[in-house]
């Protein structure tokens, strides 16, 4: 077996079909048909069952899939490190940044890393926090921004920030002059909130059953402007991260009482050693923690 052919299974594998995986590797449709019988031969297994112009993975295919994602990934960061060590002119750095950070916090500090080292490659991802947990555990990403409390013993992390979580109110509603309000105040309101899968939206739904309470959500949406104008419209109320409303005007954040915090870490995979650019990305981050 050779590297090529494993990253020619993965291709078929993601693809479908042997035509569409060619397309998108670049080469010739006969070059990977080859490459697959050629594996197949050595191994003396059948990886692929082919009915007509689809095919899919034998139960021998997906255990030969399992094996080369870890050595495409094994060879990527070895080809990334041997880069860096020309002192980190190339390399890429790989790293997933919550929905709601990835618009309010994140741009001035990944520019100025940018600044720095100019010739490394930032590669961004935005994601709910779930999905951003399921990747740094399937390793297509590096480093994340995580919720402290919520790291499997999978991952370990650095306290990068502490956020405050506010009731976020219209211009008209009439709980926009109050100091602060209750969670069941909160609950009582007809609600705009992210989708499931988001750690915002999981934690105010468990505080709520924490208080035995139904939430009455009228608007779900990853899209913060699109959650902004259904609350600047006065159809609902939301909740954001204080670092959300810094530049709003027709918005008003409203303290809870008691406070919710958020705590934030920058993640990486525990025992996974990173390159030297995802250092450089990490400590970076961490100097820059509030």
């Amino acid at each position: 077996m050779d590297l090529k052919q494993l990253s020619y299974l993965l291709a078929v594998r993601d693809a479908g079909s042997f035509t569409k995986a060619a397309n998108g590797l670049h080469v010739a449709q006969p070059a990977v048909s080859m490459a697959i019988a050629k594996l197949e031969s050595q191994l003396e297994l059948r990886l692929f069952d082919r009915q007509d112009r689809n095919v899919r993975l034998t139960p021998e295919g997906e255990v030969l899939c399992r094996h080369a994602e870890r050595l495409l990934l094994q060879m990527h960061q070895a080809e990334a490190e041997m880069a860096e060590l020309k002192g980190l002119e190339r390399g890429e750095v790989r790293i997933g940044i919550p929905y709601m950070m990835g618009s309010y916090y994140f741009p001035p500090i990944l520019m100025a890393f940018k600044h720095r080292y100019p010739g490394l490659k930032i590669r961004v991802e935005e994601a709910g926090s779930r999905e951003l947990l399921s990747r740094m555990l399937d390793g297509s990403l590096d480093l994340a921004i995580l919720i402290t409390g919520d790291l499997p013993p999978a991952l370990e992390g650095a306290q990068l920030l502490r956020e405050e979580m506010l009731m976020v109110v219209g211009e008209e509603h009439p709980l926009r002059q109050a100091s602060a309000v209750t969670l069941p105040q909160f609950f009582s309101q007809e609600l705009a909130m992210f989708r499931r899968g988001f750690y915002h939206r999981e934690h105010m739904e468990a505080l709520a059953q924490g208080l035995g309470l139904d939430p009455n959500i009228g608007f779900e949406s990853n899209l913060i402007p699109l959650l902004k104008a259904v609350v600047r419209q006065g159809f609902a109320v939301t909740t954001f991260l204080r670092m959300v409303l810094d530049d709003e005007t027709a918005l008003t954040g409203v303290p809870f009482e008691p406070p919710i915090f958020l705590d934030l870490c920058v993640a990486w995979r525990r025992g996974d050693p990173l390159s030297m650019a995802n250092r450089a990305l990490r400590d970076f981050l961490l100097s820059q923690a509030r």
